[in-house]
């Protein structure tokens, strides 16, 4: 039996599930009936603009992206607060190389969480933003792949996120971007 958790512990749980590859835990996160929702601004990667239930959920955000992505690092801009228990809405920063040809992908964007307000208190829907999506030289991979192993993971500020980003230009739309959230903060 899942016990009502917070959305602190319930994004974390997401996070474990989709950066390492571990379906068995969407089920800890996500109600079974639950939606969501994907608004991709970019080429550089591929979802579904809609998706309902655990199980197609799953699929998706941990199982496909799993087959296709490794060395994922996601990192939420935000903690939700003691007031967040039903609605929670954080900016994030992600990181990871492709199996298949190891290119590097680093991105920005949005969550938007929404919980379910029974004794579980289960995300019922999820709004995920891809703002930003850049794909860059498995050249790249060190020293972004330091970079982001260096920041407070799963939770870190705009500030912890910029402060080792290395001088690739690939990653100058992601920097502006990070500073941008900072702004708003």
């Amino acid at each position: 039996m899942i016990l009502r958790t917070t959305p602190l512990e319930i994004v974390g749980t997401y996070i474990r599930a989709k950066d390492g590859n571990r379906p068995l835990l969407m089920r800890r996160a996500f109600a079974k009936d639950s939606e969501l929702e994907m608004n991709v601004k970019t080429d550089a990667i591929s979802f579904p603009s809609s998706v309902k239930g655990l199980e197609a959920i799953t699929d998706v955000l941990v199982s496909r992206f799993g087959a296709d992505f490794e060395n994922v690092f996601t990192f939420c801009l935000a903690r939700p607060s003691a007031t967040d228990g039903m609605h929670f809405a954080c900016n994030w920063l992600v990181g990871m190389s492709a199996k298949a040809d190891g290119a590097i992908r680093v991105g920005c964007g949005s969550y938007d969480w929404h919980f379910g307000p029974d004794k579980f208190g289960l995300v019922d829907k999820l709004k995920i933003n891809i703002d930003v999506m850049n794909v860059l030289s498995k050249v790249a991979f060190d020293p972004i792949m330091d970079w982001l192993s260096g920041i407070p993971y799963p939770w870190c500020t705009p500030d912890e996120a910029i402060r080792n980003i290395p001088s690739i230009d690939g990653l100058a739309a992601i920097e502006s971007h990070l500073r941008h959230v900072r702004e708003r903060q």
